[in-house]
């Protein structure tokens, strides 16, 4: 139904004693929203290295006997969305290199691997057709090969490495977590009896009864081993988390920056009530994402909330491909409209981001289908103009419905009786946080780490549409 996708999730755990590997098996569960093309475990006992991946949700692709072939003190997990790059299981995740000594699980992006690609050419590598955590991993291993710790190889390669990326790197005696020098993509640590576990979101921790210590610095080196926890920052730190974390990706009960991510939902809405007064009977959302901002605005507003929208909970990836009837339903397979809610209404109805505009605009057709008498879309985030580069698998500028049309045109095209998007200022102050801390790429076009070759496939938009950029008419 959503036309962009979180690239990754990650999640990690070193603890003598502990069933690692059921663990992980139930923090990747947790972060199933992140990513739902491929999962993978691997795990180590000391002696060796343990791995599973393949493509499906986390309880298609693991069962008890798999868990159970995954013996050892340590374990790194990932799921992964399906991008660009390809899916199914050649693109599974963690990374394993060929001897198994090393595996790595990433979630992020390098727009940029020429660095990568020269260090290994210049070592005698040469990987094709490969992604960039596959290039990263290759060029731990030469360096381990050639007689480095693994920590030093990690900061001799940290430089190389132009994008965004959360990372978590196994050996056979260590653990470690390393995260971008703007911590673009989120990365935390917990205390687990004794142990540490690692997690992209902190909606992980909470079911296995892990403690949240802190999130891991931008720029950061976290080393797990048999002599605890040892921290190294070998990268200047400058916090620039996506703020798309908290519009779209993170589950509401996460926390960010020292935020709730349901909290900032709920005051995207609050602050849409503010923008924008609208006569209406009805405030529903698009579920799952805006039902916090819909509260917000019904609760500011004063018009009624009501769940007019009902998602089907179990419409996940499927290996059954509908046939075409159904596939010709569109949206209507994954939510289902209640016409007592709806019919004779004037409808408000809250998503967090308009991308390509197809589902929105067969959302419309849906509510007028069941009897609304006004539509009116409202958008807890400001126009989406800009390709992203760091890890969200969006599609390029020209599919991008705000790059190519004014908000009028965009109200037309989707059939709505009045369109509004957040502002880029409420966005900013409903997360009570500095705008200097966010990357808000998509919506700026201001890119932090530098695109290098990949800055031709950003087009900056004229003087005359930059009037729209902060969703202002």
């Amino acid at each position: 139904m959503k036309s962009i996708g979180e690239k990754c999730a990650v999640f990690g755990i070193y603890g003598k004693g502990l069933d690692v590997s059921r663990l992980t098996f139930f923090g990747l569960y947790a972060l199933q929203h992140r990513g739902q093309e491929s999962s993978g475990i691997a795990s180590t006992d000391g002696k060796e290295i343990f791995c599973h991946k393949n493509a499906g949700l986390v309880a298609q692709v693991f069962n008890e006997e798999t868990i159970k072939g995954l013996p050892g003190h340590i374990a790194v997990g990932h799921n992964r969305y399906s991008t660009s790059s390809g899916s199914g299981i050649k693109h599974a995740q963690p990374v394993e290199v060929e001897d198994k000594s090393i595996v790595l699980a990433h979630n992020g992006n390098l727009p940029s691997v020429i660095q990568l690609a020269s260090f290994l050419k210049s070592r005698g590598v040469v990987l094709s057709n490969v992604s960039d955590s596959a290039m990263i991993t290759g060029a731990l291993h030469v360096l381990v090969k050639e007689g480095m710790e693994i920590e030093k190889a990690v900061e001799e390669i940290f430089p190389l490495m132009t994008g965004s990326f959360s990372i978590l790197i196994m050996t056979k005696e260590k653990l470690i977590a390393l995260r971008d020098s703007f911590g673009i993509r989120p990365l935390s640590i917990a205390r687990l009896n004794g142990g540490y576990v690692f997690a992209s979101e902190t909606c992980a921790f909470h079911p296995i009864g892990a403690t949240y210590m802190r999130e891991v610095n931008p720029g950061e080196m976290v080393v797990v081993d048999e002599n605890g926890l040892k921290i190294k920052q070998i990268a200047e730190r400058t916090q620039k988390l996506d703020i798309f974390e908290f519009v779209y990706f993170s589950r509401p009960d996460s926390n960010l920056l020292g935020k709730s991510v349901y909290g900032v939902r709920k005051n995207f809405g609050i602050q849409l009530a503010k923008e924008y007064k609208i006569n209406a009977d009805v405030v529903i959302p698009v579920p799952e994402t805006a039902i916090p901002v819909a509260v917000g605005y019904a609760n500011a507003s004063g018009i009624p909330f009501e769940m007019g929208l009902i998602k089907s909970r179990y419409i996940h990836r499927t290996f059954i491909e509908p046939e075409q009837h159904i596939r010709d339903q569109g949206v209507k397979l994954k939510l289902a409209p209640l016409k007592e809610i709806i019919e004779n209404k004037r409808v408000i109805v809250i998503d967090d981001s308009i991308v390509r505009g197809t589902t929105s605009r067969q959302i419309v057709k849906m509510l007028f289908e069941v009897g609304a008498k006004e539509v009116h879309f409202l958008v807890s985030s400001p126009p989406v103009k800009f390709p992203d580069f760091y890890g969200i698998d969006l599609p390029n500028q020209g599919e991008l419905l705000a790059a190519n049309k004014t908000i009028e045109e965009i109200n037309t095209h989707l059939g709505s009786t009045s369109l509004r998007y957040l502002s880029y200022e409420g966005m900013i102050k409903s997360t009570g946080l500095d705008e200097s801390l966010f990357c808000t790429s998509c919506f700026t076009g201001q890119y932090p780490v530098d695109l290098r070759e990949r800055k031709r496939e950003v087009v900056y938009l004229n003087q005359a549409h930059k009037a729209h950029r902060y969703g202002k008419i």
